[in-house]
């Protein structure tokens, strides 16, 4: 398991709350993988200033897919990871899996 970690500040003069979602894009699987996959989302409420950090723990359910003989497995390949209040977030992490 690997868990990925982003720290949301709220920059306003009021409290708010963000809804801090997980995209993980897996690259050289040996089956077609989305570009970038939901892998989880909570929802963090954040008084003026005030900072948390949002952990998402990926593991062999978030990170996992259907190879071609329909059995969930993880490959070693490269993974991507981004983070952010959309899925158009910029803020990206790469790591790799190995045999």
């Amino acid at each position: 398991m690997i868990t990925a970690t982003v720290t949301v500040t709220n920059t306003g003069s009021r409290a708010g709350t963000e809804v801090v979602q997980c995209y993980v894009r897996n690259l050289g699987a040996s089956v077609e993988q989305p570009v970038r996959s939901l892998e989880g989302f909570k929802r963090v409420t954040l008084q003026p200033g005030e900072s948390k950090q949002v952990p998402f723990d990926l593991g062999f359910p978030e990170l996992s897919f259907y190879n071609a003989e329909s059995k969930a497995v993880i490959e070693p390949t490269h993974y991507t990871v981004w983070i952010g209040g959309s899925s158009l977030a910029k803020d990206e992490a790469n790591f790799k899996v190995t045999p």
